[in-house]
Order: C-alpha cells, then structure tokens, then sequence
C-alpha cells in the first residue's frame, strides 16, 4: 500500500509540476481566440462551461480502458503502477494536452489533419482511414462489455436480453452522434462522469479501510502473467488509457472546438489524463488485492474471473447494493460514452477530409449513415463467429497504440519546427518508446517472428533506429526547420 499512496501523491505532483512545464514549452495564449468562439455554429463549435468541458473530456478518453485495462494489467505486478504513473505523466498527459492544443491552434482541426501537417499529406491520407476503422472499432468494442453488465443487472443472463440492450446502446449512439453536442453529450456526461469519480473514489475508501499486503515496488517488479506475456511488451498494450492511448487524440479535439481559451487547455487535457491515471491506479491496486492477497475468496470470485466479473464482484463488496450499482453504473457509461464520441469523431473526421459542412442535418445523415452500417456488420461478425469482445478487442488494443506512435511523431515535429530547443525531447523519447513497443508486440505475440527472449533487445534496437532516423531528418531539413 506505501507503492500505491506513493504514486497517488506522484500522479498528483505530476500534474502540478510538469504539467505546468509542458504547458509553458508549448506556450499557450489566453489572448487568442479559440475556435469555439470564432467557428460557433450550434452543433459541433460551442463554448461550453470549464468544469462541464473537463467531466465530458474525462469521459470520453475512459472508456474501459483504466478499468479492464489495469484489471488485467495487475497481473504483471508492481510494475503496473510504475507503468500507469511515469506513462501517464510523462507520455498519456502529455499527448493528449498537445494534440489538443494544436487542434486548438488549428481551428478545432481533428487528428488526421494534424498529422497531415506535420507529418506529409501521404501519411494523412493513410491515418485518415486508419483512424475512422479505429473509432468504428472503439464503438463495436464498447457496445460489448457495457451489454453485458446491464444484462447481469438485469438478472437475464440470456442471449436475446444481451442483444435487447446492444440495440438500446446503438440506439443512443445515433441520436448523440447526430444531435449538437450541447443536448445529450454536454447534459449526462457529466452524471456519468460523477458516477464514475464516485467508483475510484469508493474503492480507495476502501483500500485504506481494508489495507491489504498488496506487492510493493521494493519486492520486484518480475510479472505475475505467463511467461508468454512479458512485461515488454505486453504490459504497455495491456494498460493502455491509464497511461497513454491514441484515442484520446481523437477526442482532444471535440473538447478543443468546446473551449473558450487556451489557458484551460492545461487543466481540460493534461488533468483528465491525470484524473484517468489515478482511477487506474486505484483499480490496479483493487486487482492486486483481489488476484495475489485473497480478496477474491473473500468476494466470492477466483483469479480466473474476467474482468467485468472483477468490478462486479468488487463493487458489490465494498460499496454496498446502492454503491455498487452506482459504481457499476459508472463502469457502464464509461464505454458507452467513449462509443459514442468515437463515432462522433468519426463523422466530424471524414466531414473535414471533404469539407462537409455538418450544420444541416442531412449532411450529417450522409456521413453517420454508413459509419452506422460499417459498425453493425462488425457487431453481427463478432457475434456470429462467437468471437465477441476478445476478438475485436485484440485489433483495437495494438491499433489503439499504434495511432499514438503517429500522434506522438506529429507533436515531436511540430516542437521541432516550432524551434522550441532541445524540449522536443518531452514527445521523441515517448515517441521511440511506443514505436518499439508496437513494433515489437506485432512481431512477437500477433505475428510471431521474434522469440519472446530476444523480444526486449529488439525494442531497444528499434528505439536506438527511430531516435537516429528522427536525428538524420532534423539534420538534413536544418533549413526548413
């Protein structure tokens, strides 16, 4: 528990520290105008209160990322949390609070026009399509594990009950894809958001109520997982949104369109990213508990139970009947509402690649319409393959971190074009990091053409390979930089 209370406070100070760093190197203006005063048009550009703006930013880069994610997580031990802490601030935070802000400075542009910017139009094009599958992806895989959990709630365990509640979550993806922004998404995200404050902060009540001989830091950072998931690279796929996620770049720039100045920029992305870190935290510590410490006897589950079986069961023990629905709740509209922003982004996306004016609704039809269709027919090929959730997960888990690899390359350019001095360094570190862990997962566990044992001296290789490329570019466009 001292590793736990040491990372909270980290985590805390992190946002304080180099959050105000990274927040000066960047140099954020509270004179200049944002898009969202000067594009308003009622459905997408709207200025919307700070707190409001943070609760749904926070919402929409949840999902179940810092929950399942640190569940599953846990198993590789104390290195979990050093993973969640020093990814989150100096990684997740930081590629969230920039690809925000230059969605800022670009008039509320999303992520593939900023990449095309900094990084030529041939990889725009290429991340233009790269990054609509992946949000059909996120709103397939968050249809799952909310569907699920309501149909317990329900006390149906039966198919058709869990097809009954698919079709209530498409449902609503629809009406909050299509409506302004203002109606469904700026009114209930911020209950929900709540709900899910209200989980973490339960949990941690009870963490320190119970205060359980969870592993420390100081006993070994050796993984818990089978020796056919190691630590790398496994663990920095496993626990994505907790310490970084590509994503969330794609959602930075819905709340960019949403700000009414620069100035907020720090609290609104670097702190949701913070808060996000520390609801993972809490769940990676609850998981460890509950896998190495006894607390699943004690809850009435096993160290085989899934992830959703974990909240579930936990949520219940600690918080009571009324807090567990709550926090379970919570948990649902976590995905839910990450679904449907995922879409959203996904429209507002293809509407800026082809300069679609997405005031008249039935421009909006136009473009929903088929990413609708594209996202039932994953729906239906998971469900009638059997393959559920695990299958469509396991594309969106490496896609997911492969598109921070991208976002993260796009901000080192812009730092470096910007002439900010040596301070590019706060996104190519992070940026060779996350190059060698996409490039090795796929070569080792996807595809495996690399033996697990050599796995780690491969990523530092092409760690070594990315930063020398990174330098050989810089050095051959010293005149145009």
């Amino acid at each position: 528990m001292i590793s736990f209370l040491l990372c909270i406070v980290a985590l805390i100070l992190g946002y304080f520290v180099y959050g105000r760093f990274v927040d000066k190197v960047f140099g954020s203006d509270p004179n200049r105008t944002t898009p969202a005063v000067s594009k308003a048009d009622g459905v997408d550009f709207i200025p919307m209160p700070t707190w409001k703006v943070f609760m749904i930013q926070f919402l929409n880069i949840a999902g179940t990322g810092p929950i399942f994610g640190a569940i599953m997580g846990a198993k590789f031990g104390p290195s979990s949390y050093l993973w969640i802490v020093l990814g989150c601030i100096f990684a997740g935070a930081v590629h969230d609070y920039l690809t925000g802000m230059l969605s800022l400075r670009h008039d509320g542009a999303g992520l593939p026009v900023i990449i095309g910017k900094y990084l030529g139009n041939t990889t725009k094009n290429v991340m233009l399509f790269f990054t609509v599958l992946l949000l059909m992806l996120v709103g397939a895989v968050f249809v799952y594990s909310p569907a699920e959990i309501l149909k317990n709630l329900a006390g149906d365990g039966s198919d058709m009950s869990f097809m009954i509640w698919v079709a209530i979550i498409f449902i609503y993806y629809i009406i909050a894809t299509m409506l302004p922004i203002d109606k469904v998404i700026g009114k209930i995200y911020p209950l929900f958001a709540v709900a899910l404050l209200f989980m973490a902060a339960g949990l941690m009540v009870g963490l320190f109520v119970k205060w359980p001989a969870i592993p420390e830091i100081w006993d070994g950072l050796e993984s818990r997982a089978s020796a056919a998931t190691p630590i790398f690279p496994c663990l920095f796929i496993t626990i994505a949104c907790g310490a970084i996620s590509g994503f969330h770049a794609t959602q930075s720039p819905l709340m960019a369109r949403c700000l009414k100045s620069e100035k907020l920029g720090r609290p609104v992305f670097y702190g949701s990213m913070i808060t996000e870190g520390l609801v993972a935290l809490v769940w990676a510590a609850v998981s460890s508990y509950f896998f190495f410490d006894g607390g699943a006897e004690q809850v009435g589950g096993s160290a085989a139970s899934s992830a959703p079986q974990v909240v579930e069961l936990v949520s219940k023990s600690w918080l009571g009947v009324v807090g567990g629905v709550l926090a379970i709740m919570g948990v649902v509209a976590a995905p839910i509402t990450s679904g449907d922003t995922a879409l959203r982004s996904g429209r507002l996306i293809i509407a800026d690649a082809f300069k679609f004016n997405q005031k008249p609704i039935k421009n909006r039809l136009a473009i929903s319409i088929p990413i609708f269709i594209v996202v039932g027919l994953l729906l239906w090929f998971n469900m009638a393959n059997q393959k559920g959730f695990d299958n469509i997960w396991g594309y969106f888990g490496w896609a997911n971190q492969t598109l921070a690899v991208f976002s993260l390359w796009a901000v080192t350019v812009y730092l470096t074009k910007a002439k900010k001095g040596h301070y590019y360094l706060i996104t190519l570190i992070p940026a060779c990091f996350m190059t060698a862990v996409c490039s090795t997962y796929l070569l080792s566990v996807k595809i495996p053409l690399i033996p697990i044992d050599d796995v780690a001296l491969v990523g530092a290789g092409v760690f070594a390979v990315s930063a020398a490329l990174y330098y050989f570019w810089k050095n051959n466009n010293h005149k145009n930089i």
